[in-house]
């Protein structure tokens, strides 16, 4: 498990509360909190900040990491306006400790890298899923103009042109309303279908240039990580296939027994091929009503399955709750004893998109105070009494008070 830490970063202040600040990052962690509260801020630099202990382990960054080169990874995201001279980041992965040097009067800053364990380890394939993915379906022929976005919108419409291509000709059902997407090479459009019509994309409501971008990339990278090995080093850059490739050489000069040669060429691929997805995602549920960001919610829990991970930053009240039902779905389930109960269970909550109590963990951020801290449960499942739920209980006492206004008691 991954763990960050974060103070003094933007809208970020004494960062989490607990635990020396250090957040976990688990198989599904949330962000919860107001516009401005840094929720996009902590899942950005958990997407970069991974990126940088998997460039290390495949020998993309040496272990020193320049202030240029510190500055070009956030601007990706951008965050570079964030910096503050007391500014202080940290990052704990399976490989490598990370942590922001340099002083305290300026923000100049760099990267140390601090090697954890030898041992070999699983990559990921990091994704990071921006708010603005509407952009790529609401603009007819967006391939077109592909080369004016920039940023993580500009890598995420790559692998959205990947996913297209992976799939031309081939419908993709979506979770909601019965649709399917398409993608059609010859006019190199993409269309909706449904009650056997047909629609661009590009026409269509809100909810689906939301979803489309974020469910079409989420399949297509969770079958890409399902490759074989040989197709998954076929798609190295050309640099790491000749460090790779050196790698093996000197290791056939070594003249090891056929077992460990194959132990250690094994070492050597885990460092290059991606073996799992992380997933970070911001504002799953946008444009959609509460039962399709159910429909969403439990898609991307099902594709979480195996060492994936779920980062998700959200407004909605109605995700949190759904989560709740996924985590009371894992404990009904290893208590189901019949294929009756098992398909009533299955009719609420998708077996497959069930949530171990101990792989979820939610952090409601605060605005005012730049603070972080983590929601609580109750035996195990979320607690209801969060920011977004105090939204809701709000509404309500708001509205007893209109009542009374009405009957003259105000």
């Amino acid at each position: 498990m991954s763990k960050i830490r974060i103070k003094n970063f933007g809208p970020i202040k004494e960062g989490y509360l607990e635990n020396d600040g250090w957040l976990d990052v688990k198989k599904v962690t949330v962000f919860i909190g107001n516009q401005g509260s840094g929720k996009s801020t902590v899942a950005k630099l958990i997407s970069c900040f991974m990126w940088v202990e998997k460039a290390l382990i495949r020998g993309d960054l040496k272990e020193t990491i320049s202030n240029q080169v510190f500055i070009e990874l956030i601007e990706f995201h951008r965050l570079e306006t964030y910096l503050e001279p007391l500014t202080e980041i940290e990052y704990k992965g399976a490989t490598y400790h990370l942590k922001l040097a340099g002083s305290s009067t300026t923000i100049k800053k760099t990267i140390d890298a601090k090697k954890l364990n030898e041992k070999a380890v699983r990559l990921p394939k990091i994704m990071y899923v921006p708010a603005e993915r509407n952009f790529l379906s609401s603009i007819e022929n967006i391939n077109k103009v592909s080369n004016l976005i920039v940023g993580s919108l500009q890598n995420y419409s790559i692998e959205f042109r990947n996913a297209q291509l992976a799939h031309k000709g081939k419908a993709i059902d979506l979770p909601i309303n019965n649709t399917k997407v398409i993608y059609d090479p010859k006019d190199d459009e993409n269309y909706l279908e449904f009650e056997g019509k047909r629609l661009k994309l590009s026409h269509a409501s809100s909810g689906f240039h939301s979803i489309v971008p974020l469910y079409w990339v989420m399949q297509y990278l969770v079958g890409f990580v399902k490759q074989g090995e040989k197709k998954l080093l076929q798609s190295l850059s050309p640099d790491q296939t000749v460090r790779r490739n050196n790698e093996l050489k000197e290791l056939n000069l070594l003249k090891l027994d056929e077992k460990n040669l194959r132990a250690r060429e094994k070492k050597i691929n885990d460092k290059y091929v991606c073996k799992y997805l992380v997933s970070i995602v911001e504002e799953p549920e946008q444009n959609l009503f509460p039962s399709s960001q159910r429909l969403l919610l439990n898609s991307l829990l099902a594709y979480n399955n195996g060492n994936n991970m779920l980062v998700m930053t959200t407004h909605s009240p109605y995700l949190i709750n759904y989560l709740t039902l996924a985590v009371k779905a894992y404990k009904v389930k290893e208590k189901v004893k019949t294929d009756e109960s098992r398909k009533k269970l299955q009719d609420i909550v998708p077996i497959n998109s069930t949530v171990n109590p101990d792989d979820l963990v939610i952090y409601e951020l605060n605005e005012k105070e730049g603070t972080i801290i983590k929601l609580a449960d109750y035996k195990g499942l979320p607690s209801d009494e969060n920011y977004l739920n105090d939204g809701l209980a709000e509404t309500n006492q708001l509205f007893t008070k209109l009542q009374e206004i009405e009957k003259g008691w105000l």
